[in-house]
């Protein structure tokens, strides 16, 4: 019979983030799928907090690995402190969020213990007492259905994909797991963020507004209003709240010597050979709909574009609303209304 331990890293408020909750439904899901027992492990400085606000999920067991040198992300400390906990509880199945720390340490631990690991799983599907999961491969164009035999298994869940277990706090009996603390290189002294207003990705946003290289072009009167446009696109996120994206077009111009939205980067790159996001609604502005940009807005819930071009790329079936008007016009009425 399968036993399964999910993990989750505790932020730094004593808090669980949205990927650590929709890894813990997928978990709690998938337990009573199988019928096999279900332990919850938990990293952090402190960890108490964290465990009573998911303290009736129907886990059987809370492990925990506590402290200072386990509360920031590096990779000698969370290889330790998975490994721990991958072994105090015995589990055939790990379930992890898809974050940056456990991507990065998990590959490490399936070494360590012998097992095997699977990334960016969007699907559990249990058979026959057993698991199969989905993952996509090739930017998402490909989809594969695998099985494993070799034991434990490591799975890496995507963001965006599972429901995020909701329930009323408790209070959860926490086993501390003891880890000595490895022999670390690395010392973290601090974070450094970027002030609020410059933060322009945002992957929990309800909305992915997404900037196309038309921002930038002469517009009807024969001149560029890059300017502008950058006050529209930068009230408009401040005003909403959304996610800022981009088409590979207009990001390149910075390359080729064009005029360009000061705070975009590749970094904002929507679609084949940039990011797929996975917000409940997206908004296209001056962009025309071409495949290896749209194939990055296929896990978007609700596709609406704005462009002058009746027949652009977007009017034939890749977006549920296409707006024909100057974005430039839209979008100074949006920012009206909203104001």
């Amino acid at each position: 019979m399968e036993t399964l331990l999910v993990l989750a890293h505790v932020q730094d408020d004593g808090a669980l983030s949205a990927a650590d909750l929709e890894t813990l439904g997928a978990a709690v899901g998938l337990a009573g799928a199988l019928g096999a027992p279900l332990t919850v492990g938990l990293m952090g400085k402190a960890v108490q907090a964290a465990a009573d606000s998911i303290a009736t999920c129907g886990a059987q067991a809370f492990l925990a690995v506590e402290g200072e040198d386990f509360a920031t992300a590096r990779y000698a400390t969370d290889v330790a402190a998975v490994e721990a906990l991958a072994r105090k509880s015995g589990a055939t199945l790990v379930l992890a969020p898809a974050t940056s720390r456990f991507a990065r340490a998990l590959p490490g631990v399936a070494v360590r213990l012998d097992g095997r690991i699977e990334t960016h799983v969007c699907a559990l599907t249990p058979a026959e007492g057993t698991l199969k999961i989905q993952r996509w491969y090739y930017r998402q164009r490909m989809q594969a259905t695998l099985d494993r035999a070799q034991r434990p298994w490591l799975l890496t869940l995507d963001r965006g994909v599972f429901a995020p277990w909701s329930g009323s706090p408790g209070t959860a009996a926490v086993e501390k797991v003891e880890v000595a603390p490895p022999a670390c290189r690395t010392q973290v002294v601090g974070y450094e963020t970027p002030d609020a207003d410059a933060q322009t990705i945002r992957p929990d946003a309800k909305l992915l507004f997404v900037a196309g290289a038309g921002w930038t072009r002469k517009q009807a009167d024969g001149q560029t209003h890059v300017p502008e446009a950058e006050k529209l696109i930068r009230d408009f996120l401040d005003l909403t709240r959304a996610s800022l994206g981009s088409s590979k077009s207009l990001v390149d111009q910075s390359s080729e010597s064009g005029a360009v939205i000061s705070f975009l980067s590749h970094f904002n790159q929507v679609g084949q050979t940039g990011a797929t996001p996975r917000h409940p609604k997206g908004l296209a502005t001056c962009c025309h709909g071409e495949e290896p940009h749209t194939v990055g807005w296929r896990f978007i819930g609700e596709r609406r574009a704005i462009n002058l071009d009746a027949n652009c790329g977007w009017a034939i079936g890749k977006a549920d609303v296409l707006y024909v008007a100057d974005a430039f016009q839209v979008m100074a009425r949006v920012n009206e209304l909203l104001k």
